[in-house]
């Protein structure tokens, strides 16, 4: 019976180790892997025909071997873009080197028979929209904020002066820079008398400021939840932009309606995990307290102080066939 959980992320990654230490205790196989490792230290031979109609063959790692058909679980994590591993070549070759690599390696490990997928990185991708995740979450019941995507001055000045005060946030963190670092522009108050024709040039995403009382962030793996309300010390707009060593938590309950709404929304994703963010406007004992901000379906919560126990969910996932839970 296939019982190695394949790990797919990149070598710095703390997320990641909390769930193969805790793994490894349990006495799960193990392999990770990073793919944008291609070449003498990352190698592999894949084949399919007729009679046996799902990929095999051998996947080896500097210091691992896995054979397709011995895993039962996929947990994708973060791995390493695959333009990093070809960054030395000409602009050409590296972009068809990565894309090769991508589409061979990549889509191998990504239709593997009978694993399953914390999450699928194709579910992942759709399920990173911010449009699309406003869309379903209203959809099933949750209350949104207002939000209006545009390029259009007269509709941004429409739209501050219906729903002020406004705040504008980003689609995507920041990209690359030349000195090798990303980054993050946090959710920030706008003014809409700044607001001028530089505004044709991209897309912007404005909501309007919920009065809310608290933050919420709820993490789903499987059929469980955990919830913590979290605060900033500075009562800052958007806690992630501080020190997160300083941030307040506290245990809060889901009401059943919104558990259930979140349930349903990964299942529309199909994904078995993800980090969604609340804002509250009250005590949080009330669904109509709870407006639901958006889900990351790759989040990260080894920060959070229930982390042990989301580590052990997401043991329990992963290793549900092997133990043969249903």
């Amino acid at each position: 019976m296939a019982s190695t959980v394949l790990v797919v992320t990149a070598l710095e990654d703390v997320t990641a180790d909390l769930v193969i230490a805790t793994l490894n205790e349990r006495g799960a196989p193990v392999v990770r892997v990073d793919p944008a490792d291609i070449g003498p230290g990352l190698t592999f031979g894949f084949r399919i025909d007729g009679d046996r109609p799902a990929w095999r063959g051998r996947l080896r790692t500097a210091s691992r071997e896995v054979e397709l058909g011995e895993v039962a679980a996929v947990y994708y994590r973060r791995p390493t873009p695959y333009g990093t591993r070809f960054a030395h070549l000409p602009r050409q070759q590296r972009d068809f080197s990565a894309t090769e690599a991508r589409h061979g390696l990549g889509g191998v490990l990504n239709v593997l028979s009978g694993a399953r997928y914390v999450n699928h990185p194709v579910a992942v991708a759709r399920a990173e929209s911010k449009p699309a995740q406003l869309r379903r979450l209203a959809r099933l019941g949750l209350r949104t904020p207002p939000t209006l995507i545009t390029n259009d001055l007269p509709a941004a000045e429409e739209f501050a002066a219906s729903h002020g005060p406004v705040v504008c946030k980003t689609f995507r963190g920041l990209p690359v820079g030349d000195d090798g670092r990303a980054g993050a522009i946090w959710a920030q108050r706008v003014d809409p008398a700044a607001f001028d024709d530089t505004l044709t040039v991209t897309a912007h995403l404005f909501q309007a400021e919920i009065p809310k009382t608290g933050d919420v962030r709820v993490t789903v793996v499987g059929r469980r939840v955990f919830a913590q309300r979290v605060a900033a010390p500075d009562g800052a707009l958007d806690w992630r932009r501080g020190d997160w060593d300083a941030l307040l938590h506290a245990p809060i309950t889901v009401p059943p309606p919104v558990e259930a709404a979140l349930h349903a929304y990964l299942a529309s994703f199909g994904l078995v995990f993800g980090c969604f963010d609340f804002a509250l406007t009250g005590d949080g004992d009330d669904p109509e307290h709870w407006t639901a901000i958006e889900c990351n379906p790759n989040g990260q919560w080894g920060w959070l102080p229930d982390a042990e126990d989301i580590t052990e969910a997401f043991a329990d996932l992963l290793t549900m066939e092997r133990e043969g839970r249903s």
